[in-house]
């Protein structure tokens, strides 16, 4: 009996405290300003191809696909900020299974179109900051930047 309680509990820790790739620790990008992150979305023309869960749709919105991706809300595809950022950086990283078929190419590639050779740092971080808050995302602990006092010894030292 003591063995199975210990054996549990060693899995119950293992899985509490994880620290994988799907972890949202230890990535966090600097703050960002949603209303920039706005334009970024508008400016890459992802509108053409997605929806915001939860905002009216406008009534002349022509989409690239036969139904367009929603984003945000509680999406089974986006559980963490750090898949947020994989899913704009990498959009073929993590496909679900239930995607028509019309999102990906013959070879099952993402569609979207991959903008890492004209997305600048400053548009991510913008464009994160914009959706992140539309996704019901497990919490995560962003980065404290502090400043750190650099030492100089005395010559004399």
């Amino acid at each position: 009996m003591m063995r199975i309680t210990a054996l549990l509990l060693a899995t119950l820790l293992l899985f509490a405290c994880e620290q994988g790739a799907n972890s949202p620790r230890g990535f966090s990008l600097p703050e960002g300003n949603m209303e920039q992150g706005y334009q970024v979305f508008k400016k890459y023309q992802c509108q053409d191809c997605h929806r915001i869960a939860g905002e009216e749709e406008p009534e002349n919105a022509q989409y690239l696909l036969a139904k367009p991706i929603p984003l945000g809300g509680s999406s089974g595809r986006i559980k963490t900020y750090g898949e947020l950022v994989t899913s704009i950086i990498n959009p073929s990283h993590k496909l679900t299974p239930r995607q028509p078929a019309s999102f990906t190419s013959e070879d099952g590639v993402s569609l979207m179109r991959v903008v890492n050779d004209e997305l600048t740092v400053s548009e991510l971080i913008d464009l994160v900051a914009y959706l992140q808050p539309k996704y019901k995302v497990t919490p995560y602990r962003t980065s404290d930047y502090r400043l750190y006092q650099l030492r100089i010894p005395d010559k004399t030292e």
